[in-house]
């Protein structure tokens, strides 16, 4: 029964050891001046202000991507996906897809090191909000043509009106 009793108040005495820790890093970093996030940047009518380094949403340049799926191959969660044609009159290949599921990406950056014609690099986009699963799924070559070839960055209403496209944009090198 002692050593109960002597558990107990050990467990007791951690529990308060470190709640005092917890109370006196709340107390030196508790500022009452502290807006939200909202209030300090007029998010979302203006961008948010990131870090230059900053590895956000992918941009990606239609017109320079020769099809070589080394992003894809590179890609640790295989979360990007190429669609591509022979073309007819000449070699390689046309890009008819080019598709990254953002609900899997983990922004790593691996797939811009591999690419031999620097098509695809990360942006610094901040946020791509949507209410479904599938508006987390971007397919590049639908995109409008400033965005689908890294000209501006990409955007929630550009990517939602891209589904509803049924032809994907052309103007790549191999057309």
């Amino acid at each position: 029964m002692n050593e109960w009793f002597h558990n107990l108040f050990s467990a007791v005495g951690t529990v308060l050891a470190g709640m005092r820790v917890t109370l006196r890093v709340f107390a030196s970093t508790y500022n009452q001046t502290r807006r939200t996030f909202t209030e300090r940047f007029e998010y979302p009518e203006l961008p948010v202000p990131v870090a230059s380094r900053y590895r956000g949403f992918h941009r990606f340049d239609l017109t320079t991507c020769i099809a070589c799926d080394q992003c894809a191959k590179a890609c640790p969660v295989d979360c990007i996906y190429i669609g591509k044609e022979r073309v007819t009159d000449g070699k390689g290949f046309r890009v008819s897809g080019f598709a990254i599921d953002y609900s899997k990406c983990m922004f790593c950056a691996l797939c811009v090191e591999p690419c031999p014609v620097d098509c695809i690099f990360m942006g610094a986009s901040h946020d791509l909000s949507c209410y479904s699963r599938d508006g987390t799924i971007v397919d590049f070559a639908r995109l409008p043509v400033d965005v689908a070839w890294g000209r501006s960055t990409i955007n929630p209403t550009a990517v939602s009106a891209a589904k509803v496209i049924v032809d994907p944009v052309h103007g790549g090198p191999n057309q």
